[in-house]
Parts: C-alpha cells; sequence; structure tokens
C-alpha cells in the first residue's frame, strides 16, 4: 500500500472517529430523557444528582400518568391530522408552482418566484399576528383547521422541486410535447416519477416541521383538545415546579412516530438532498 492509499484510509478513520464521538454527544439529550422516565419526581430535583435511577420499575406509572393528563389520544389525533394537510399540500401545491416556475413560460416568472425567494428570507413569527387576525374574520381560531390552513404552501417546498424540474433533460420535455401532452400529463406522467426522491424528502421535512410545531398551535387555539402534541406538553410545567418523569414520558411519545418515519424514508431523504445540490 502506497503512502497516499495509507495517509487517505488514516483520514477515513479518523473521519469516521469524529462523527461517532458527535453522534454520541447527539444522543445524550435522547438518553437523559429516558432515564428521567424512569425516576421519580424526588430524583430528578435532589442534590447531589445522581444519573441512574435508584428504581427501574417507575416508568408504568410515569407513562400512565402522562398518558391520561395529556389525553394523549386527542393531541395524537390532532398532530395527525395537522401533519397530513401541512404535508399533502405543499407536495400537491408546490409541486405544481414548482413545475410552473421551471418549464413554463409566462410574465413576470422571474419576479414572482423572488417574491417566494423572499417569503423563505423572513422568520416565520412575522406573519404570525396577520395569520391570526385573519382567521379569527373567518371564525377559524381555536379549530383544527386553523392548525394546518396556514401551512398548505411551502416557499421551500417550491424552491426545492423547481431545482429538481430545473435538473431534467428538456428532451424529456419535448417528446412528450410531440406525443400531444399537456402539461398536466407531462407533470403527472413524466416528470413526477422522476422527482420521487425530491418529493420524499419534501414529505419528511414537512411532516417534521408540522409534527414539531410549537408556537403556531398555541397562538391559534387555547382549548386543550384542540392543540398538538409538542404544544401539549406545556400544560405538564408547573409555574414553580414540574414533573420530570412525567414530561420525559410525554415527550418520548411525541418523538417516537417521527423517529420511525425518519427510518423507514432516511434513504429518500438522503438521497432528495443529496440529488438537490447535485447540479
Amino acid at each position: 500500500m502506497s503512502t497516499r492509499a495509507k495517509s487517505a484510509e488514516r483520514t477515513n478513520y479518523l473521519a469516521q472517529l469524529v462523527l461517532v464521538i458527535v453522534a454520541i454527544f447527539m444522543l445524550i439529550p435522547f438518553l437523559w430523557m429516558i432515564l428521567y422516565i424512569f425516576k421519580t419526581v424526588t430524583e430528578t430535583t435532589q442534590i447531589p444528582f445522581k444519573f441512574l435511577p435508584a428504581h427501574w420499575n417507575n416508568w408504568h406509572h410515569n407513562v400512565s400518568n402522562a398518558w391520561n393528563k395529556l389525553h394523549i389520544g386527542r393531541l395524537y389525533y390532532n398532530t395527525i391530522i395537522s401533519a397530513f394537510f401541512r404535508t399533502v399540500g405543499p407536495l400537491v401545491l408546490s409541486t405544481m408552482a414548482a413545475y410552473a416556475f421551471a418549464r413554463i413560460k409566462f410574465p413576470a416568472k422571474n419576479f414572482l418566484f423572488m417574491i417566494v425567494i423572499s417569503v423563505m428570507l423572513v422568520p416565520n413569527t412575522v406573519f404570525y399576528t396577520a395569520q391570526y387576525f385573519m382567521l379569527n374574520k373567518m371564525h377559524l381560531v381555536n379549530t383544527i383547521t386553523g392548525l394546518f390552513i396556514t401551512g398548505l404552501v411551502s416557499p421551500f417546498a417550491t424552491f426545492l422541486l423547481r431545482q429538481f424540474f430545473l435538473s431534467l433533460p428538456l428532451e424529456l420535455e419535448e417528446a412528450a410535447v410531440l406525443d400531444g401532452c399537456s402539461h398536466y400529463q407531462i407533470l403527472r406522467l413524466v416528470m413526477l416519477p422522476l422527482v420521487t426522491p425530491a418529493l420524499a424528502a419534501v414529505t419528511i421535512i414537512h411532516m417534521l416541521w408540522a409534527w414539531n410545531d410549537f408556537t403556531w398551535p398555541f397562538i391559534i387555539n387555547s382549548s386543550a383538545d384542540k392543540l398538538t402534541l409538542a404544544a401539549g406538553l406545556q400544560n405538564l410545567v408547573g409555574q414553580f415546579q414540574s414533573d420530570y418523569p412525567t414530561l420525559m414520558a410525554g415527550a418520548l411519545m411525541t418523538v417516537i412516530p417521527m423517529i420511525l418515519v425518519f427510518v423507514v424514508f432516511q434513504k429518500r431523504f438522503i438521497e432528495g438532498v443529496a440529488f438537490t445540490g447535485s447540479k
């Protein structure tokens, strides 16, 4: 083995070691959350602090307590409905908008696309006040519909999918036009099968955003039965003292579905992100 090959191998091992160390540090908060589920309230606040619980049979009480206090079943329903529409909406509407920006010529196309990009540069919190007053006039405050109606269109999804459409050869579209296909048929039959990695990436990203959204559900809804999981956990935080084992049990039940989604679709997600920057 040459000196250059040995150097490259050592660099590879070093990079892998660094990644393993970083991964361990990233897992510490998750492991900390799991350990808290096995503790009592006294153990989480005692001094000196003990890393491991004295008994490992407290998890059943903490999980049951979180389920009953939060009404997890109702919060799961609200969160699933919100995540579904805030994922399907961008998939449908942003896909059509992205195809139009990438492939169709129309007046002021570049100007309109710059407006879409400019929305991405502004924090979402800037729009909350205007969105609240708008939904209040539509009588959608404190409703399930109010959770997702403002997330049906996504500038990020429009930008991401446009980049994918631009990377596809023009010859495919020209061949479809010669066969008599309309823009709708070109999008459905030719383009969409080729941008499956991008659609998977958009699905996972927006599902995560909707599932973990904390601020907007608190703003638009005040009833405990109209909140999502992320916002509902706040009800377990007391003014002077919090039941941390119960809170961590609720947090674990909140994150498990998204972990499973990412594990199942991580290959598509990585393909989508990698392919977006390949051109």
